[in-house]
């Protein structure tokens, strides 16, 4: 596992020990960025199911201001402040061990907005919506940001979830990425042209 691309590429990244996360693969992660990127001049971002960070790690080598890194497991935010440290990151970003909709609840109380968000919840719990919609209540979203689900390929999301609509959805084996974004119009145009 490494950062993919930008002031770090190449930089190895430490994987969460045991078998409680699953990263996104490297091939994945450049799919990613190049949906929604490929490279930033600032912004922040929120990796929320951050695992070993590396979506927020490669966020900020390819030039996000700031990342929070959200995870429940010990062992990954262990893991996340390792990397961070070895990646030299740590003055720009946060690191929370929590649960997810209540780290949503308490960054809400911040007034921030971000402008890239990155959920990769376990495929078997999958929260998505729930999330989505507690972010679109709270206006945790820039109006320019995205924000980006990973999930199962056999997990369909709809095309709007509150004020947030499909942007792109693509499927690399057994992983969907579907993007998100505000619906700035009320058209139902096709979103996978």
């Amino acid at each position: 596992m490494r950062v993919v691309s930008g002031v770090l590429k190449g930089r190895g990244l430490k994987a969460v020990p045991g078998n409680s996360t699953r990263p996104t693969t490297d091939k994945v992660k450049e799919a990613i960025f190049n949906m929604i990127g490929p490279y930033f001049n600032g912004g922040i971002g929120l990796d929320l199911f951050a695992g070993s960070g590396g979506l927020g790690i490669e966020g900020l080598s390819r030039g996000l201001e700031k990342v929070i890194f959200v995870d429940l497991d010990r062992k990954a935010i262990q893991t996340i402040k390792e990397n961070l440290r070895d990646c030299q990151l740590e003055d720009q970003a946060e690191v929370y061990r929590n649960e997810a909709s209540r780290a949503l609840k308490a960054v809400s109380k911040r007034d921030i907005c971000f402008d890239y968000i990155f959920l990769d919840p376990p495929y078997k719990k999958q929260q998505l919506i729930k999330l989505m919609e507690m972010m679109d209540s709270a206006t945790l979203l820039s109006d320019n940001g995205v924000i980006v689900c990973e999930h199962g390929s056999e997990t369909q999301l709809p095309i709007k979830i509150g004020r947030f609509k499909q942007k792109r959805h693509e499927e690399y084996g057994i992983i969907g990425i579907t993007v998100f974004t505000y619906n700035m119009n009320n058209e139902g145009e096709n979103l996978n042209d």
